[in-house]
């Protein structure tokens, strides 16, 4: 996890300062970092401190227009051929922005139930994947446009999942492969 610690908006668009446990010497200037499931480039780096801008169009498609001093961010520094795939493949192209309906205990898990935007629930099955936040998550049931995800106690207390509360929101990015899937389709029908 990150904090931002500060948000320069004299330029126009906002450049958030990000303070990070990440090792910046091994993340060049320029580099691609997930915040909260959005790919942005790296544009100054100073201790443990680095910055990003910000256009308005993410800003019109994510959460990050609610980011302030102190908001804590999932931080994740990109793929490098080679790298163990540890789950799906999440690019940083966040398609929209999703609701938690529901939190409820289950076991030492945490069960949220979620309200996708209309437009990309029909690429959320059950036992696919999505990315909430930036985290690659299982999904475990859908009736229309909401789904079930389970939230083991990890991911709970290492991720911001564990700072969410019912009506918060959540960048979501679909299956790049549901994605790709739903496009043939138009073309093969």
């Amino acid at each position: 996890m990150g904090e931002v610690v500060k948000v320069d908006t004299d330029r126009g668009d906002p450049r958030f300062y990000i303070r990070t446990d990440l090792d910046l010497n091994a993340v060049p200037m320029g580099a691609s970092v997930c915040h909260a499931g959005c790919c942005l480039t790296v544009v100054e780096k100073d201790g443990d401190v680095f910055a990003t801008d910000v256009s308005a169009e993410t800003l019109s498609k994510t959460t990050l227009g609610s980011w302030g001093t102190g908001t804590k961010i999932n931080l994740e520094p990109s793929l490098k051929v080679g790298d163990e795939l540890g789950g799906h493949i999440v690019s940083g192209h966040v398609d929209g922005v999703a609701t938690i309906i529901a939190i409820e205990k289950e076991g030492d898990s945490r069960r949220l139930t979620i309200e996708a935007p209309e437009d990309l629930a029909k690429f959320i099955a059950p036992k696919g994947s999505i990315t909430l936040d930036g985290i690659s998550l299982t999904v475990n049931e859908v009736s229309g446009n909401q789904f079930g995800i389970n939230i083991i106690p990890h991911t709970w207390e290492i991720t911001t999942l564990g700072l969410r509360n019912v009506g918060d929101t959540l960048n979501i990015e679909i299956d790049l492969m549901a994605r790709y899937a739903a496009r043939l389709m138009e073309y093969t029908s």
